[in-house]
């Protein structure tokens, strides 16, 4: 299948995000914890992690029950960095709160995306809204957040990228051998030379077509899963359609190597306090800090008796 894409142009920077430390008492130090399974990067056949513009730090990814977390800030102006890892060309389907950033269409994995050079790395900063300009990706609430605001309120807070391999062009078939007819038919020629028949052919490919599926199934079921938990301390996070900024891309053909994607990725946001909450990001202890020694019950070792107080004056 071969349809009309976008690709991206801009270059992107890269910036290592800082994790605190936690102190720890300096007289009876506390077990230490199990730290946080975090990273700044995810994805095999692309890295993708999102980046808070105004620092330009990339936010660390929390893993939770088998879920890839985000904290934001409400205000806060996002960018979803992308660096493809291949030395060919990868296409990129991506969604915010379960749209398509380049077409606004309610998200499927079949629909139009960003096209990546061998190695090539872009900040995707906001929804497409014509060759040169985008709507800035912002932190904001679910009431204000662009699917809520277009009747689509459902899958607010998840960021999905679906990545596609490109087709190779075969290469036409060599030329058949003519070999001098001997005695004997065709068939009985084609028998003692061991080909493989058209039904035993067709078996792999009947195979492959079932791996196919039961991986679209796969897929379609965990980006249906969701994190139980009661109800958040502090109003959950959707993406704003945020103010006009100018971001050039041009067009491309590109043809999926296969009709299921090659890898999908899905990232799901909230606010710090909702995470913390959820035991998403865990808080370690207060620090114990020691008592005072007291009063001694014998300060002085000197023998005798009790002596008069000092006069009054």
């Amino acid at each position: 299948m071969k349809r009309r894409l976008l690709f991206s142009t801009a270059l992107a920077w890269t910036t290592l995000g800082v994790l605190p430390a936690c102190a720890e008492s300096p007289v009876r130090p506390l077990p230490p914890l199990s730290p946080p399974s975090t990273s700044n990067r995810i994805g095999s056949l692309m890295q993708l992690s999102v980046v808070d513009r105004a620092s330009g730090r990339e936010l660390p990814i929390y893993r939770h029950r088998g879920e890839y977390w985000v904290a934001g800030r409400p205000g806060t102006r996002y960018a979803i960095r992308a660096r493809n890892a291949m030395g060919e060309r990868v296409m990129a389907v991506m969604s915010v709160d379960g749209i398509n950033i380049v077409t606004g269409e309610t998200a499927g994995v079949l629909q139009n995306g960003y096209v990546f050079s061998g190695g090539e790395r872009s900040d995707i900063t906001g929804w497409r809204k014509s060759d040169s300009q985008i709507a800035a990706f912002e932190f904001t609430s679910i009431g204000n957040s662009y699917a809520s605001r277009t009747g689509r309120p459902d899958d607010v807070g998840v960021i999905g990228v679906a990545m596609f391999r490109e087709r190779v062009p075969e290469p036409p078939p060599a030329p058949p051998i003519a070999f001098p007819r001997r005695d004997g038919s065709a068939r009985e020629m084609e028998r003692r030379s061991g080909a493989p028949s058209a039904a035993a052919e067709a078996a792999p490919a009947a195979q492959a077509r079932s791996a196919d599926s039961a991986l679209g199934a796969e897929a379609a079921a965990s980006a249906k899963g969701s994190l139980s938990r009661p109800a958040p301390p502090s109003p959950s996070l959707g993406t704003a359609h945020g103010r006009r900024e100018t971001s050039h891309v041009g067009h491309t053909s590109f043809e999926r190597a296969r009709p299921t994607p090659d890898e999908v990725v899905r990232i799901r946001y909230d606010s710090r306090e909702n995470l913390i909450a959820a035991g998403v990001i865990p808080v370690p202890p207060p620090a114990r800090w020691p008592r005072p020694e007291g009063p001694s019950a014998f300060p002085g070792s000197e023998m005798g008796y009790v002596p008069d107080p000092p006069a009054r004056y």
